[in-house]
């Protein structure tokens, strides 16, 4: 490598590290500012948390911090994905806008908290509400709105990123490396690709940048987050968007090359997990790819385990005690899934299973 070479690389880890600098510190700023406006988390009133796990080390979190970001760095310089493109001049105004009406919800979601009423959306559910299992019809989180408003849909981004200080794409980007790994040297016009659990469509719409030709797809069971995400994936018109729930999805057999899930198993009940399993295993085609992408568990990093423990105790998590201690591989194994890679990206744990064939 040529000396021109190394100081273009150098000048563009800089660029690199000021901008995820500067997106860390804005959404550490918003969550530091909800949480004066609340008062904190541990506060009298509310029910006494007994940790058994210890006291998370916090040398361990800013050590898996800064790697998350230099595996991110690593991924760019690999040609896994373009080098992230955020907090730019442009953007202000929105985010701006996001930031302004994250704070205006602080108080209502504080107020929840404090009631530990994560359950209110049920009395306030759309017309044919009979669709949507109950363990869907809570405020995950406590956020207002549950997954049944418009708003809730607006909000959840800058939700996410100021609850995990600016890392909540970098660690979504892990499942895109992942990605990016399986179409190395094929035609992405023949690969069928789903994002289960789409949300708002974030995190596909990132994929589509960068493969704008993918047989994708995606599936939610929120009926605003699924219409967010048609109208954030409107520019590419072949990409279908399905309200539907991930334990029954509406696909063929052996349908699709590669199944991704973020942030959903941890959200889903004990019993729930296992039949979304098998929807996966029925849809990927022979050979195909299934990428898990969700929250560390207990182990993962043992000095972090009082950490994940409290998690669920702070925020309205109703599965995400039992998910912490989820044997994920002989979940997978029972669905016909063989596992293949597992990376840690900070706080997500990343892995794959791949369907025999």
């Amino acid at each position: 490598m040529g000396i021109l070479d190394t100081a273009s690389k150098t000048a563009a880890r800089a660029r690199y590290a000021a901008q995820q600098g500067l997106r860390s510190a804005w959404y550490g700023a918003q969550m530091s500012a909800a949480r004066r406006s609340a008062n904190g988390f541990n506060r009298p009133g509310e029910p006494e948390f007994r940790p058994t796990r210890g006291t998370p080390d916090m040398a361990t979190l800013r050590k898996a911090y800064f790697q998350l970001f230099i595996q991110d760095r690593l991924n760019v310089e690999a040609g896994l994905y373009p080098a992230p493109q955020e907090m730019r001049v442009r953007d202000l105004p929105n985010a701006l806008k996001s930031a302004r009406a994250f704070m205006a919800d602080v108080a209502e979601v504080d107020r929840r908290r404090l009631a530990r009423d994560g359950t209110e959306i049920q009395n306030d559910l759309p017309e044919g509400s009979n669709r949507y299992p109950e363990y869907y019809q809570q405020n995950f989180h406590y956020q207002s709105g549950g997954w049944f408003t418009d708003e809730s849909a607006e909000l959840y981004d800058t939700q996410v990123e100021a609850l995990f200080t600016g890392t909540a794409d970098a660690m979504r980007r892990a499942a895109l490396a992942e990605i990016s790994r399986e179409l190395k040297g094929r035609d992405q016009r023949t690969v069928s690709l789903l994002d289960m659990a789409c949300g708002n469509g974030r995190f596909l719409s990132r994929v589509m940048n960068i493969y704008p030709r993918l047989k994708a797809s995606g599936l939610d069971l929120s009926p605003n987050y699924t219409e967010a995400a048609r109208k954030r994936l409107a520019r590419w018109p072949h990409v279908s968007v399905l309200h539907e729930a991930a334990e029954a999805m509406p696909l063929a057999d052996a349908s699709q090359d590669m199944i991704v899930s973020i942030f959903l198993f941890h959200e889903l009940p004990p019993e729930v997990r296992g039949p979304v399993l098998a929807e996966v295993s029925r849809v990927l085609k022979p050979g195909g790819l299934f990428i898990l992408a969700d929250s560390t568990q207990f182990g993962d990093y043992p000095e972090m385990d009082g950490l994940l423990e409290y998690f669920p105790h702070g925020f309205h998590e109703p599965y995400y005690e039992g998910y912490l201690s989820w044997d994920k591989t002989a979940a997978c194994a029972d669905a016909g899934l063989v596992k293949e890679r597992e990376t840690l990206a900070f706080l997500t744990k990343v892995t794959t299973w791949r369907k025999p064939g």
